[in-house]
């Protein structure tokens, strides 16, 4: 049995796999580690930092809702991709548009295929699902101006179908 939590993790990989291809200079680093900029803020950030990493696709998950109208059910949750950058240090940041315009176009990339495997990966080695996890394009797009910073938010809507 598959669950959205399954779709959920396969969505995030499908995301940072598409990135490291595109652009494999665009990193973070997660508790030492770094990796594609890419990461799941339930599970990867502190609760009440302020301060989300920069330069980094950051994806927040809301309420999963069940269309049962089908015989299979199908499940979906909105998920939110946030994105802080303050520029270049080298040019003081006054590249950060520029680099937010850059960031948007890569998630147009990251988000094409629209689809991916659905896979579990809830035990030592991962098990591919009989059914895909697929989802929206970004819409929503609002772009906000902090001191320092740009800051941009985006939705998407995530969709698997409920296998027995």
């Amino acid at each position: 049995m598959t669950t959205f939590q399954d779709a959920k993790d396969s969505f995030y990989v499908a995301l940072r796999n598409q990135l490291a291809v595109l652009n494999p200079d665009r990193t973070t680093t997660v508790r030492g580690a770094v990796r594609p900029a890419v990461v799941v803020a339930e599970n990867e950030l502190q609760p009440g930092d302020g301060n989300p990493p920069l330069d980094t696709f950051v994806l927040h998950w809301f309420a999963t809702a069940v269309d049962t109208s089908e015989a299979i059910p199908l499940e979906h949750a909105r998920c939110e991709i946030r994105v802080s950058t303050a520029g270049s240090p080298e040019v003081a940041g006054m590249d950060r548009g520029r680099t937010l315009a850059a960031m948007r176009a890569e998630l147009d990339v990251m988000l094409a295929p629209g689809q991916a495997v659905k896979t579990s990966h809830a035990g030592a080695s991962a098990i591919e699902a009989a059914t895909p996890v697929f989802w929206s394009t970004a819409a929503g797009e609002q772009v906000k101006e902090t001191p320092g910073e740009l800051r941009m938010l985006c939705a998407v809507e995530v969709f698997a179908w409920r296998e027995p």
